[in-house]
């Protein structure tokens, strides 16, 4: 997800939205550690990074998902198979079957979000991407939870924010389109992820949740890959490294540090934070990839981002 999306526990933005996780005093910020706010701004960057280099990578998108999963799930497997067995034996039974539906709508996630990437501009996917906690609150509001009107004051917002971007695109290419419609996809898949995984971390730790969320990701993207006949290996060396780059900035550096310092900072400001991923990504793709998106894009992403924010503000005000 955009990193929203991206993370194997819910990210801060998808804590934002629920109204089960908007509980606590907010942190006195004047009391935090100044470290912090840097661990803070390094996961903001590394979430920023993951957008432009997806669409550098010479390598099939789902393949590049698969593997970013993989090589997360290898690394925590010592960590979750030695120092968590117990746990995991002791898993419930909805436990484990929520988790591996959590790992299902995370591959999903993947499976649109990546390629949209080679479809429209990485400031464009972003910015939809990224509107999973649009699709939070509604879920939520089915569900019978009542946002205050603030609330859909945003959502309209954001709504209409998505719909200007998207009708923009439809002036350039239905390609363009068709990866606006993917990106908005994978933001709602990703909403699911972050719903089912908020809820099983209620019972088990991030250690046990994400070993068993990324590995099933990881075979399901597998089994994508072998049917649609998207090659495994063969690539280059600067993409194998670009690869690597991607899951130690993304997988790891972005959402563990914004995972340490959710406790500290609230999950308020850290979600207002990772809203800066968008103008990032939109920034560094500009400067390394050389993607300038027209100026009408600009007006229509500062209403999704404009939204998203009067959500979580809302979220911080509830708790």
């Amino acid at each position: 997800m955009s990193s929203t999306a991206e993370s194997a526990t819910p990210t801060p933005t998808s804590q934002a939205s629920g109204a089960s996780l908007a509980r606590g005093a907010q942190p006195d910020l004047a009391a935090v550690p100044r470290i912090d706010f840097l661990l803070l701004a390094l996961a903001v960057a590394g979430v920023a990074l993951s957008a432009p280099l997806i669409s550098a990578i010479a390598a099939p998108a789902v393949a590049i998902a698969f593997w970013r999963n993989c090589i997360a799930t290898g690394v925590l497997a010592p960590i979750a198979l030695l120092r968590h067995r117990g746990e995991l034996r002791a898993m419930s039974r909805r436990s484990v079957g929520l988790s591996l539906a959590a790992g299902g709508f995370l591959a999903l996630h993947f499976a649109m979000w990546l390629p949209s990437l080679r479809l429209t501009s990485v400031a464009t996917s972003t910015a939809l991407c990224t509107a999973t906690p649009l699709w939070t609150t509604l879920y939520l509001r089915l569900r019978g939870h009542r946002p205050p009107r603030v609330v859909w004051i945003g959502i309209s917002l954001a709504f209409a924010g998505v719909v200007l971007l998207t009708g923009f695109d439809l002036t350039l290419s239905s390609r363009a389109v068709l990866g606006d419609l993917l990106a908005l996809g994978a933001g709602m898949a990703a909403s699911g992820y972050f719903l089912l995984g908020s809820e099983v971390r209620r019972t088990v730790s991030t250690t046990a949740y994400t070993f068993v969320c990324y590995a099933t990701t990881a075979v399901l993207l597998l089994i994508a890959c072998l049917l649609s006949g998207q090659s495994l290996s063969g690539y280059s060396s600067t993409a194998w490294w670009q690869i690597l780059l991607l899951t130690a900035s993304a997988q790891f550096l972005g959402h563990s540090l914004s995972n340490r310092v959710v406790r500290t900072l609230g999950p308020s400001f850290v979600s207002t934070a990772i809203l800066l991923e968008t103008p990032g990504a939109a920034l560094i793709a500009a400067v390394w990839l050389g993607q300038l998106p027209p100026v009408a894009v600009y007006p229509a992403m500062a209403m999704i981002l404009a939204g998203l924010l009067l959500i979580i503000r809302a979220g911080q005000r509830a708790s």
